[in-house]
């Protein structure tokens, strides 16, 4: 019955939805810049691996029929939700230019702005065309090219908006954007570089550029530029074009130290960021103290295409084994608070994914999601905040910028107490180099008296023990044998059989 409040949902399932706004089709070559993704393709010297892979697989759709030429290349179109639209003209102008075999993905495994790399694989792909806003993560595999979609700009006024936010022009000002508007920022670069001297345009890089980083010289999110303020970057103010987003939050976060003002060129609207970032990394430092306390972790792996993401996976299990803290490795998509609240045994959870995905705000999950950042606060007792807030899993490995090596460990009788800050209990703060606990190898059944035992050994054992209700059981012998009959047919809501008496 429906309330005030809410509905039977039939309207819902029996609307009709249009499809998502995209680009007009006279548009689609410049928009999607198709001589540059037809010259990637042609190119590439791309070779067929195996034969085995020709069909769509999950999340695949093959472009329409077409003729190609044999052995010709697969490539996979990865599209995000606004652009779904286009993905049939594009795909057919792409195979018309290029004589490849074009395979669009349906619905990507993780976050729409990291590659696919997985569902590519499910089509024997050999290189991938990346279209709408990217993370710019390097990948593992296969060769990339991103296509971000060239969305209008008004120079004229965005540059307006920029002298209205920095009056004086001698001001040090690092002007970033959203990858849809980079193809504008050369433009924007003439009209303002004669007026203020000392403005700085960041530089989009598709994954890690070579060479060493020079002194002053900044590579984050894709970003390159070089810094040259008496004081560094910290003497610097950061102006990003684009929308209100992950990517903004996650800039504002890393250089906390610089004040922030945006254009939103949707709205033309340009305003100094309020957001409290002081507040914001309160919250995340809260999770820390959070994650100390936690006995059991659940490692979430929220991408399977970024570098580096198994050598971070074993980071972190070898880090939380070093901090007596039994963990957990799931893989199970796209996070939501469902799919989580299956987990009721584990305390904390580590999300492996992205720059812009990391930051996931959680609190609507039952139970709160750190960065991997976070979780080294927590656990390692020789890294230290000072000010830096790192969102790139990478950082953290073994030759990376920000690498910290894990202290000797300390004998319990000679480890400095540590109390909660949130329960006010005391708390194992020191490393060991015991092993941890291994359930004994055994090729018989446990009887469930033998519980108690493996709840010793294994937290998710205790908590399960704990529980009233623990799952299914099968019951076999028991339960009767039944002729099968046909079951409804419908949906929930208007059953073919409705109204009519069941036998």
């Amino acid at each position: 019955m429906a309330t005030a409040f809410s509905s039977d949902g039939e309207a819902a399932l029996r609307r009709e939805l249009g499809p998502p706004a995209a680009a007009p089709r006279g548009e689609l070559d410049g928009f999607y810049e198709m001589g540059r993704a037809a010259a990637f393709v042609r190119s590439g010297g791309f070779r067929k691996v195996s034969e085995a892979g020709g069909g769509a697989g999950p999340g695949l759709r093959a472009a329409p029929p077409r003729c190609l030429t044999p052995g010709s290349p697969q490539v996979a179109l990865q599209f995000p939700d606004e652009l779904l639209a286009d993905a049939a003209a594009v795909a057919a102008r792409m195979e018309a230019a290029t004589g490849a075999e074009m395979y669009i993905l349906g619905d990507t495994t993780y976050g729409s702005c990291c590659v696919d790399e997985v569902a590519a694989e499910h089509a024997g792909a050999e290189a991938m065309l990346h279209y709408g806003p990217a993370c710019l993560s390097p990948c593992r595999k296969l060769p990339v090219l991103h296509i971000f979609g060239q969305q209008p700009l008004d120079i004229r006024h965005c540059a307006e908006a920029f002298r209205e936010l920095y009056p004086d022009r001698q001001s040090y000002v690092v002007v970033l954007s959203d990858v849809v508007y980079a193809h504008a920022m050369g433009e924007l670069e003439q009209q303002l570089c004669p007026e203020y001297p000392n403005i700085i345009f960041s530089r989009v890089v598709r994954g890690d550029p070579p060479g060493p980083t020079l002194p002053g010289e900044v590579r984050q999110f894709g970003r390159q530029f070089l810094v040259e303020a008496p004081g560094g970057l910290q003497d610097c103010a950061m102006f990003y074009v684009g929308a209100e987003g992950l990517a903004l939050t996650s800039f504002m976060l890393t250089w906390n130290s610089c004040p922030f003002s945006s254009f939103d060129p949707a709205t033309g609207c340009g305003r100094h960021e309020t957001l409290n970032v002081n507040r914001a990394l309160m919250r995340r430092l809260y999770l820390v103290e959070r994650a100390r306390d936690a006995r059991v972790v659940g490692i979430l792996v929220g991408t399977l295409g970024v570098a580096g993401y198994l050598a971070v996976l074993q980071h972190l299990r070898e880090l939380l084994r070093r901090a007596g803290k039994r963990s957990y490795t799931l893989a199970v998509g796209k996070p939501n608070p469902a799919k989580l609240a299956n987990f009721l045994e584990v305390d904390i959870f580590v999300l492996v994914a992205c720059a812009q995905n990391s930051l996931l705000d959680s609190s609507e999950f039952y139970r709160p999601i750190v960065t991997p950042y976070e979780l080294e606060l927590a656990c390692n007792p020789a890294r230290e905040w000072t000010g830096n807030y790192l969102t790139d899993f990478r950082d953290l490995l073994p030759g990376a910028c920000a690498h910290v090596e894990l202290p000797p460990a300390v004998p319990a009788m000679e480890a400095i107490p540590d109390i909660s800050l949130i329960t006010g209990e005391m708390r194992a703060a020191h490393l060991c180099d015991t092993p941890a606990p291994q359930l004994p190898c055994s090729t018989t059944l446990a009887c469930r008296d033998q519980s108690r035992a493996l709840a010793e050994i294994s937290p998710a054992a205790s908590f399960l023990e704990s529980r009233s209700w623990r799952g299914l059981e099968q019951q076999l012998g028991q339960t009767p044998v039944s002729k099968a009959v046909q079951g409804r047919r419908g949906i929930a809501i208007a059953y073919e059989d409705e109204g009519r008496k069941q036998p």
